[in-house]
C-alpha cells in the first residue's frame, strides 16, 4: 500500500523580496494566516522563516517568530518546522536563535556549503519597494552559504540533542547526502530521516529529472528504509518536480519561498493555492495527503505539546 504523501509548505522564506509579489507574507499576522490556510488546504508541515514587518527583510529575531508561532499552534495542528537557514549573510548563531527559543518539533538543517546565487533575480525588476532588496540579491555574486561540519554538528547537538527537535535535512547537491551519511555513521543523527532534495538553486544541483532520479537512488543506497524523502524545486520547476515526487512514492514541498507562481505568467495569490493544486494532483493519482498526526508518527516527532511556544 502506498504511503500518504507529506506536503510541506514553505510560506515566505528568505529569498524572494517584497517587490516580486504583493502576495508574499511579510508581517507576523500575514505569515500566521498563510500557515493556517496552507494547513487547512492539506499541508501537514509548515516551514517557517520570519520577516521584518517594517520592510520585509529576512529576520532572525526570536521575538519576531514568537509573534506568529503561538497563533499557528493555536489555530491548526500542522507540524511547525522552523528554518535554521535564516537569511543569506546571517551567522549560525543568528540562524539558530529562533529555533533554540521555540524548541519546535522540526527544524531545517542545510547539509553543506554552496554558492547560493540569487543575483539573476535582480535583472528582472526595475523598481523596488525597499532599498535593501537589490543589494541583497546582488551580493550573492560573491557569496558562499556556509554550512560546515562544525556548524552542522553544533545544530545537531544544541537543537537536536538538547531540545528533541528533529530535522528536515536540506540537500542541494549529491555531496550533501554523503555529509548526512557521515553524521549518521557517527550516531549524531538517528533514523527515521526526513531528507529534502532541492533542485534549481544556482550553485546547487540543476532542475533536471535525471538529477532527481540519481539523488533519490543514492539516498536509497545510503539510508535504505531509514529515510523519508521529499522534493522541492525552485521557480517554474516547482510543480513538475513535486508531481514527479509523488509519482515516485516520495513527498514534496511547495510554497511561496520556492516559487511565486501558480502557472506560467500567473502569480500565486496564496500558499494555500499552491497546496490545493498539488493536493488535487495527488488525489487524482489515487493517493492521499498525509495528516499532521501521520507525519508525527512516521518521523518520530516529539509532539506539539513539547514545543516552547
Amino acid at each position: 500500500m502506498s504511503k500518504s504523501v507529506i506536503i510541506t509548505c514553505a510560506v515566505t522564506g528568505g529569498i524572494h523580496t517584497p517587490s516580486m509579489s504583493p502576495y508574499l507574507p511579510i508581517t507576523p499576522r500575514q505569515i500566521e494566516d498563510a500557515a493556517v490556510e496552507a494547513c487547512q488546504a492539506g499541508a501537514s508541515i509548515i516551514h517557517l522563516h520570519a520577516r521584518d514587518p517594517g520592510n520585509g527583510r529576512p529576520d532572525y529575531r526570536p521575538e519576531t517568530f514568537m509573534q506568529f508561532l503561538p497563533g499557528i499552534r493555536n489555530r491548526c495542528d500542522a507540524v511547525v518546522n522552523v528554518s535554521t537557514g535564516g537569511g543569506l549573510g546571517m551567522s549560525i548563531e543568528q540562524r539558530l536563535a529562533a529555533a533554540l527559543k521555540a524548541s519546535p518539533e522540526m527544524a531545517s538543517l542545510n547539509m553543506g556549503s554552496l554558492n547560493f546565487g540569487i543575483f539573476p533575480m535582480a535583472e528582472k525588476y526595475r523598481s523596488w519597494k525597499y532599498d535593501w532588496e537589490q543589494p541583497f540579491l546582488e551580493m550573492t555574486r560573491d557569496f558562499i552559504f556556509p554550512n560546515t561540519f562544525k556548524t552542522i554538528e553544533y545544530a545537531l547537538k544544541a537543537l537536536g540533542e538538547q531540545h528533541g527537535t528533529r530535522f528536515e535535512f536540506e540537500c542541494y547537491d549529491l555531496g550533501h547526502l554523503y555529509n548526512l551519511a557521515y553524521f549518521v555513521d557517527r550516531k549524531l543523527v538517528e533514523p527515521p530521516l526526513f531528507i529534502q532534495l532541492i533542485f534549481g538553486i544556482l550553485g546547487g544541483v540543476g532542475a533536471d529529472i535525471d538529477n532527481l532520479l540519481h539523488m533519490h537512488q543514492v539516498a536509497c543506497k545510503l539510508f535504505g528504509d531509514d529515510h523519508e524523502w521529499s522534493v522541492l524545486a525552485a521557480g517554474r520547476q516547482q510543480m513538475p518536480f513535486a508531481t514527479r515526487a509523488y509519482e515516485m512514492g516520495g513527498n514534496l514541498r511547495v510554497g511561496l519561498e520556492d516559487s511565486l507562481w501558480i502557472d506560467k505568467g500567473e502569480l500565486a495569490v496564496s500558499n494555500a493555492q499552491q497546496v490545493q493544486k498539488i493536493k488535487s494532483g495527488i488525489e487524482s493519482a489515487g493517493l492521499e495527503a498525509a495528516t499532521p498526526d501521520q507525519v508525527r508518527q512516521r518521523l518520530a516527532l516529539k509532539g506539539s505539546g513539547q514545543v516552547g511556544f
